[in-house]
């Protein structure tokens, strides 16, 4: 049992669930972002083109660089409307659909992270995992960012 009281709800920070304009609504009860407090949860981004009103998500391009670098994209919009940016970022989980795409996968997420203003070093922790996504998906990316 802790010794610490429990936090009021006037003492709690408020959760706050957001999608940025360039998104489409998800199509589940989900958010694009979830604020609360200091931290900042991007939800699984995957590789849509910008979203067009009454049209359906459209992806990047059929090959892995178009969509990984749509989804580094996606996640950093997400960041952005939360008021974080990549260098918050602690963790991020990447799942690919095919484990040979793991060392094009790399140079893409390095050069990508190489090029983003201000960035002083990497996320703290990347974990990688094989999934199925839906078709003509290749990759989704997941990120946690902790502000000061």
């Amino acid at each position: 049992m802790s010794d610490t009281p429990a936090k009021t709800p006037a003492e709690t920070p408020a959760k706050t669930a957001f999608t940025p304009p360039s998104h489409t609504a998800p199509p589940a009860r989900f958010s694009h972002g979830v604020r609360k407090g200091n931290i900042l949860q991007v939800a699984g981004q995957v590789g849509f083109l910008p979203a067009v009103p009454g049209q359906p998500p459209t992806p990047a391009g059929p090959g892995l660089r178009e969509q990984t670098l749509r989804t580094l994209a996606n996640v950093e919009a997400v960041l952005k409307e939360g008021g974080a940016s990549w260098e918050d970022v602690v963790m991020v989980r990447v799942y690919l659909t095919d484990t040979g795409h793991f060392a094009e996968f790399n140079e893409i997420y390095d050069e990508y992270l190489a090029g983003t203003a201000g960035l002083t070093g990497p996320p703290a922790a990347r974990t990688t995992v094989y999934v199925g996504l839906p078709a003509g998906l290749l990759v989704e990316i997941d990120a946690m960012a902790v502000l000061d």
